[in-house]
């Protein structure tokens, strides 16, 4: 099975931690956070690894090399200007008809190979793996007619939503619609599949997963990390 790790990014909102490190290559337990990701694959039978790169990208190649260290094939696709989440995807050579796409930045105990086999059950043209956030406003929200009277006042609500957590599994059918050249993110990519009618499945999971995007969760993802590690 064949994985493609997204890991070009500047990691601007996790500065200043990444003022001399990418963000994937920050140091989460006793290896690089793109570390973790990569025996995660492994474990679950990718066994076929692309690293989608650009900023910094010798440092990627320098510590994952040919990926023999960890018992599986790494190459690397290195951006030449940024293109976006999705943009690289229609450059890289050899995919195969069905493949995982995620961030390199990601720690969950998500189930790489059951998500990919949910989706060859499926037969979307993407599946998204989706996770349940709970936002909390720490103020009273008003709801008011034109009028400006108040039809109802909560104090401090807290909404649940489903968010994408990064992790997708595609089909090659998804490669017509993405561009040739030019900057296309993955949220064009699905609005593009929606606005043709195409099938893209939701995938629920409950467990644990963390978007290491901000210096509070970076902290939190070390935390948790010792806690969880034996899932990995």
């Amino acid at each position: 099975m064949q994985a493609i790790i997204l890991a070009g990014g500047k990691g601007t909102r996790l500065k200043p931690y990444t003022t001399v490190l990418p963000k994937p290559l920050m140091p989460i337990g006793d290896c690089p956070i793109l570390e973790v990701v990569v025996r995660q694959l492994k474990k679950n039978g990718f066994h076929k690894i692309t690293m989608a790169v650009g900023h910094q990208h010798d440092l990627f190649i320098a510590f994952f090399g040919n990926g023999e260290k960890w018992g599986v094939s790494i190459d690397y696709y290195i951006e030449k200007e940024p293109l976006g989440t999705a943009g690289s995807i229609r450059h890289i050579e050899n995919l195969d008809d069905t493949f995982l796409l995620m961030n390199g930045d990601i720690l969950t105990d998500l189930n790489f190979r059951e998500l990919f086999e949910i989706h060859l059950k499926k037969h979307p043209y993407l599946t998204i793996a989706a996770h349940e956030r709970t936002q909390d406003v720490n103020y009273g929200t008003l709801e008011y007619s034109s009028d400006g009277m108040l039809n109802k006042f909560i104090e401090k609500p807290a909404y649940r939503f489903n968010v994408s957590m990064g992790i997708y599994i595609l089909s090659r059918q998804v490669l017509p619609f993405i561009p040739e050249c030019g900057h296309f993110d993955f949220p064009d990519l699905v609005q593009m599949l929606l606005t043709e009618k195409k099938p893209v499945y939701c995938h629920p999971y409950s467990g644990y997963w963390m978007d290491i995007g901000r210096p509070d969760d970076y902290e939190q993802a070390i935390d948790d990390y010792e806690k969880i590690k034996d899932r990995l």
